[in-house]
């Protein structure tokens, strides 16, 4: 069935999960992820079914006669829709429907329909645009047969309503190509945009500090705690889509910039990671990351390796990294051992952590500023001026070469003085 036309299904639909185990990751967890996921989409779970493969069947993915079993199933717990936790190609997607004679979703729509719902800002609303159509385009064959049916009336024979239907697909992937091409350019437009704040941030010596993780883990009560932004934060997967910045205070005295990102989940839908790059890409040009994870999870460390893998692939490298154990104050004594030594312990929700986290940030960025001693000639009174406002001066002396200083020297203003420094303190 293509995809648009299950934009009209009426939820909730009682939903049966199904998948294939060959191994390849743990079906437990990923079904009960999928569970979490048919919530936040609406869907209740009524029930579960799994047949144990070497290889997905290529037509079907599971086998004709499981999803003959699958059918009565369906029948027995009243279940009205089957989502898959895959992605189907799709001919799958049409021969497990013609099998089972009820809708079918996969892995990926069913993320594509939850991001659709979540998305506020204009450019969150065009990235989900885009993943959905870039999914939808190469699954119009089955609308194309469908439409063929119809294209002829009684005269003319099989090759007349093969034509209707062939020249109605054809319209509507030239319709649906020339969508995907404007909502990239409107896309690389806002991403020139933000690539510009990036650049004007760093001239202005604004340090950015992002929020990376799983979702649901809390990034967005994290935010919320630290800096008061007032972010939509519930208990559901991708409450949040829309990165949000604000400023925050550390202890030291410094302002930095810190930016919530968009969750990551296990096979996040290949569409989504380019159509969100520019948004992730916050991430890769932060001065610091905060790696954020739920330490309640059992699957803790999976999720830090999935967080890990979207940053080596957004290519960050040097970056220092904080990793932030939220939820503590829900955690079990068996928390304390290892491998969560050398993370930072909080509890976004009742505030338990949250001052070392800022001491923590504020030791593992660069110095905001340099103690140093520096001698400004009379000619140079513009610098004078600046450090004046700006840094901090502790003593001084006029001497016949210039003004000799002991002063401490914003990071960023450093380039404007180097050549007159005598030592470092």
């Amino acid at each position: 069935m293509p995809t648009e036309l299950y934009e009209n299904l009426q939820a909730p639909k009682r939903a049966v999960l199904a998948a294939v185990d060959t191994g390849a990751y743990d079906v437990e967890v990923s079904l009960a992820e999928l569970r979490e996921l048919a919530k936040t989409a609406g869907y209740p779970v009524v029930g579960e079914a799994v047949q144990k493969l070497q290889t997905p069947v290529a037509a079907t993915f599971m086998g004709s006669g499981r999803l003959l079993e699958l059918k009565d199933y369906m029948a027995a717990v009243e279940g009205e829709l089957i989502i898959f936790d895959e992605e189907l190609s799709p001919a799958q997607l049409r021969n497990i429907e013609e099998l089972c004679d009820c809708p079918i979703l996969d892995r990926t729509m069913l993320i594509l329909d939850i991001f659709a719902a979540r998305a506020v800002s204009g450019e969150g609303k065009l990235q989900v645009e885009l993943a959905r159509l870039q999914y939808q385009l190469p699954r119009l064959a089955g609308k194309g047969v469908q439409l063929s049916r119809q294209g002829g009336g009684g005269t003319g024979g099989t090759g007349a309503r093969r034509g209707a239907g062939e020249s109605k697909l054809e319209v509507d992937r030239r319709h649906i190509r020339r969508r995907i091409e404007a909502l990239k350019a409107e896309l690389e437009a806002l991403s020139r945009r933000r690539e510009q704040r990036r650049v004007r941030r760093k001239k202005d010596g604004i340090t950015t500090v992002a929020i990376v993780g799983y979702t649901n883990v809390g990034k967005s009560t994290l935010l919320n705690a630290l800096t008061e932004a007032g972010v939509l934060a519930e208990d559901k997967l991708f409450a949040t889509l829309d990165p949000t910045a604000r400023s925050l205070a550390l202890p030291d005295g410094r302002t930095v910039m810190l930016i919530d990102t968009v969750g990551l989940v296990r096979r996040l839908p290949h569409q989504l990671v380019e159509a969100f790059h520019s948004t992730l890409e916050e991430a890769a040009n932060a001065d610091l990351i905060l790696s954020v994870c739920d330490i309640t999870s059992p699957e803790l460390l999976e999720q830090r390796a999935v967080t890990e893998r979207l940053l080596e692939e957004l290519g960050v490298e040097g970056t220092p990294v904080i990793t932030v154990l939220n939820k503590c104050d829900a955690a079990a004594p068996s928390a304390a051992a290892e491998p969560y030594r050398g993370c930072v312990r909080i509890s976004a929700k009742t505030g338990y952590g949250l001052p070392a986290l800022l001491q923590s940030i504020a030791e593992a960025l660069p110095p905001a500023r340099i103690r140093c001693r520096l001698c400004l000639p009379y000619t140079e009174g513009g610098l004078l001026h600046r450090l004046e406002q700006q840094g901090q001066i502790f003593c001084r002396e006029y001497t016949a070469e210039g003004v000799l200083l002991e002063a401490d020297v914003e990071q960023r203003d450093w380039p404007l003085y180097r050549d007159y420094i005598k030592t470092e303190v």
